[in-house]
């Protein structure tokens, strides 16, 4: 007998290198006020004004609390931010297997918090629940080419942080004339972009150039045109709101 296994259909991953939009692809969440943002990076700002119920995580385990609270009020909490993922699992790593006496049951240990994380407390949250993810880039020799991934230590590594989502998009800055055969109501070009010559963007979907990532969406999410999109990511919670059936 199967046992019931809990599925958040409103969770996304959003990668990226620094400086390419992650954080700001929040400015235009509905309701902030009622969204709990937990601030993994030593207390960094985000670039915007902003309502968020903002906390800054000291101690990996805060994560798991905060979402233990955001289930049990659920009807009060619209949504999670984790920002960032790596910045986290870093903090795991450092105050828990660095610092502990017996290594190997430290890294049992790290393992064991993103897995508790992503299956019991993100899972069972069942509204919508934006983590943010730097990427960094490896050589794989074997095939001899670059892949782009979110990198974490230990026995995760084999499968990746990427494995535990459906639904993972890439903030990148693209200039206007790679964006030019893309068009869609999702992907709207500003007078100041106009000047610059590039925008700040989701990338959806993997094209030719980005066979090394791990951009992913279940099929029919995002036609072609939607390849790229506005770096905002209340359009990504309804786009999962639609394809999904959920009431938002």
């Amino acid at each position: 007998m199967e046992e019931n296994v809990a599925i958040n259909d409103q969770l996304v991953l959003v990668v990226g290198y620094s400086t390419t939009g992650k954080s700001a692809s929040l400015r235009n969440i509905r309701n902030q006020n009622k969204w709990i943002y937990m601030n993994c990076e030593s207390g960094k700002r985000l670039p915007f004004k902003n309502t968020f119920n903002s906390q800054v995580i000291t101690d990996p385990y805060q994560v798991h609390g905060f979402f233990d609270e955001m289930i049990a009020n659920s009807d009060s909490v619209e949504g999670g931010v984790v920002d960032s993922i790596t910045f986290l699992m870093d903090m795991m790593e450092t105050q828990y297997v660095l610092g502990s006496s017996n290594t190997m049951q430290g890294w049992a240990d790290y393992q064991q918090f993103f897995k508790v994380l992503m299956q019991e407390k993100v899972a069972c949250f069942r509204k919508p629940v934006i983590i943010m993810a730097h990427v960094k880039d490896e050589l794989d020799e074997k095939n001899m080419e670059i892949k782009t991934s979110v990198p974490i230590k230990g026995a995760l590594k084999n499968n990746g942080v990427e494995s535990y989502f459906s639904t993972v998009v890439a903030a990148k800055k693209v200039s206007l004339k790679e964006l030019e055969s893309y068009g869609s109501k999702l992907l709207k070009i500003t007078e100041e972009e106009q000047e610059l010559g590039y925008k700040h963007v989701f990338q959806t979907r993997i094209t030719k150039k980005s066979i090394g990532e791990r951009i992913r969406s279940p099929m029919g999410m995002f036609d072609r045109s939607e390849t790229y999109i506005d770096n905002d990511c209340q359009l990504l919670v309804d786009r999962l709101n639609e394809f999904y059936g959920v009431k938002s």
